[in-house]
């Protein structure tokens, strides 16, 4: 029997989760709710830019959405901007027996040591009322972050630092909210936004620092965070907006899992508008970007992810990932125990139930 689900968010990975769960077999598409009114009547199809008709429409009634009993939620609208009432629906959800899968909010990837035990208490509450559990992954953080390293970290005999790496050119990604108002893109140089606040990036991407702590079974002393921005030589535009002369146009930006006084868990990002940019900073494997995972230890890796894809470039193809893990995890999540589920305690998502021959 399909898996009833219905999906909150259709913007740039919602929309790509969307036309998954109408094109596969294993879902039965019972929802989809959106923030924007110029989104509200349009069928899911022509919302996952499909040429198909669902009779399923858009809707920015939560109620009548959760009114149809779905299995499942995929929940894909923005969390950065708006934790508080992102993990308000979260709860709301899972009080109603219905299952969350999603990319947001993002503190609930791994939320231990990262956000006060209160509010991951409300969670939990929650999803022992419904007897529900919930699922939150992405790229980075996300598989990247933690599948991939630890399936690395399997064939070591010792390890001295394990450094996760996005490199990757931003130019071609139209996400305004995320571009200008998260990462700070167009600001003036020392103008720091949301993300680099102080202690903003540690909890961001400590959900990662600490999940794989967890699986190393290591203890991490603190969590430091830096980042670095670079003016742009000139104006351009990108697909988001106006960059002035002057004004950011590319980061790095590095989170550290400290033990003993060293970096032995490093996340790291660098984050251009331009390939030109900060040459002396990583380079990407492939042209506009990739994922590196190194290993220090024995043996010792270096291992790229280079995301690619029929209908777009590396940011398309990175998005479409999180969306294909966010998908496939559902039949999973669904027969998981209640609670807050993880990387380290899901059965390991294989793409069963995806492979075509046609």
């Amino acid at each position: 029997m399909a898996i009833r689900v219905a999906l909150i968010g259709p913007g740039n990975c919602g929309s790509l989760a969307l036309k998954q769960l109408i094109n596969d077999d294993r879902f039965d598409l019972t929802g989809v709710w959106v923030s924007s009114q110029a989104k509200v009547g349009k069928d899911a199809g022509e919302l996952a830019g499909l040429d198909v008709s669902t009779g399923i429409s858009g809707t920015n009634d939560l109620d009548a959405v959760l009114a149809a009993k779905p299995d499942c939620v995929v929940y894909t609208a923005m969390g950065d901007t708006r934790l508080a009432e992102s993990m308000a629906d979260i709860r709301r959800i899972l009080a109603l027996g219905i299952n969350v899968v999603g990319s947001a909010p993002g503190v609930l990837q791994y939320p231990w040591q990262v956000v006060p035990d209160k509010y991951i208490g409300r969670v939990e509450d929650a999803a022992r009322e419904g007897g529900s559990s919930i699922f939150i992954t992405g790229v980075d953080p996300g598989f990247a972050t933690d599948l991939l390293p630890f399936a690395l970290a399997g064939t070591c005999q010792s390890i001295q630092q394990v450094r996760t790496m996005e490199i990757a050119d931003y130019a071609s990604y139209d996400g305004v909210t995320v571009m200008f108002d998260v990462m700070g893109f167009g600001n003036a140089i020392g103008d720091f936004p949301i993300l680099f606040q102080p202690g903003v990036l540690s909890i961001a991407w400590g959900t990662a620092i600490r999940q794989l702590a967890a699986g190393l079974r290591i203890e991490v002393d603190e969590i430091r965070d830096s980042v670095e921005q670079e003016p742009a030589p000139e104006d351009f535009d990108v697909a988001a907006g106006h960059i002035a002369k002057g004004t950011v146009a590319a980061l790095r930006f590095q989170i550290e899992g400290m033990v003993a006084g060293k970096p032995v868990i490093v996340v790291e990002h660098v984050t251009r508008l331009r390939d030109d940019l900060r040459p002396d900073w990583a380079q990407p494997a492939q042209p506009g970007g990739s994922y590196r995972i190194e290993i220090t230890g024995e043996p010792s890796y270096v291992v790229d992810v280079c995301p690619t894809s029929r209908n777009g470039d590396h940011n398309y193809a990175a998005i479409l990932a999180a969306a294909g893990r966010i998908v496939n995890a559902i039949p999973d999540v669904v027969a998981a125990a209640p609670g807050i589920r993880t990387t380290l305690d899901l059965p390991l998502v294989t793409g069963r139930g995806v492979v075509s021959v046609g």
